[in-house]
């Protein structure tokens, strides 16, 4: 073969990165701190601090997701008087999210299989950095949204940078992720080829057809002969 078949680009948090253990630790442990610097803290429990984020994300959905971790900390610190701590209690979440971050057991196994046939890239909304995730050196290339003004998926500019990273056209692009909306629907109108991957399985939204559905990114290798065969 005297090139590769074509790009994949991955979806972070909840597609590679197993997202939840990591922010569930990071929460437990500003709690814990909290607790231990004020006694009103004594009646939040960590139930409090989840529901904070969706208390504040519909407002804040198009911002970093930084911005939007930093609001609903302010909001669970708000609950003890601790406001004025937020930017030390955030170094304290991110920093243990962060350490608690993995890529699920399948990531690495399957990404080695594919690298020598494809282009991978890594490309996400949210805060997961390969390179803090167990996922360093493991891309062709990067993209992040919000970096130099980027906004984030579903916004076609988002894909227009994951085609220009890739120096493919889109049809020779297949993006694999957890959304629906973000990670199928958007990227087919961006005119990539769009794998849903299902970890859960969860029923299929009524009206999405993806391009191909896996339940494990090792199931990505057969699917992806196919689309890159009818890309050829």
């Amino acid at each position: 073969m005297s090139g590769p078949r074509g790009a994949v680009v991955f979806d972070a948090d909840e597609t590679l990165v197993d997202l939840r253990p990591a922010v569930t630790g990071a929460l437990v442990a500003v709690l814990d701190e909290m607790r231990r610097r004020t006694p009103a803290a004594a009646g939040v429990v960590l139930a409090d601090l989840e529901g904070d984020w969706g208390a504040v994300f519909g407002a804040l959905s198009a911002a970093p997701v930084q911005e939007v971790r930093r609001a609903a900390l302010a909001r669970s610190l708000a609950r003890a008087g601790l406001e004025a701590d937020l930017d030390e209690f955030a170094t304290l979440f991110f920093d243990r999210r962060y350490a608690l971050s993995r890529p699920f057991p399948d990531v690495l196994p399957a990404l080695s299989a594919l690298r020598p046939h494809h282009v991978l890239g890594f490309a996400t909304n949210g805060n997961s950095r390969a390179e803090r995730c167990g996922l360093a050196g493991q891309f062709a290339f990067e993209v992040y949204a919000h970096e130099g003004g980027l906004p984030k998926k579903p916004a076609p500019e988002f894909f227009a940078a994951v085609v220009a990273a890739t120096g493919l056209p889109a049809e020779r692009i297949v993006h694999v992720g957890d959304s629906p909306e973000h990670d199928v629907v958007a990227a087919q109108r961006a005119g990539l080829r769009a794998v849903w991957l299902n970890r859960a399985g969860l029923p299929r939204p009524r009206g999405l057809e993806p391009d191909a559905e896996v339940s494990t990114i090792a199931g990505l290798s057969a699917v992806l002969t196919t689309l890159t065969s009818a890309n050829a």
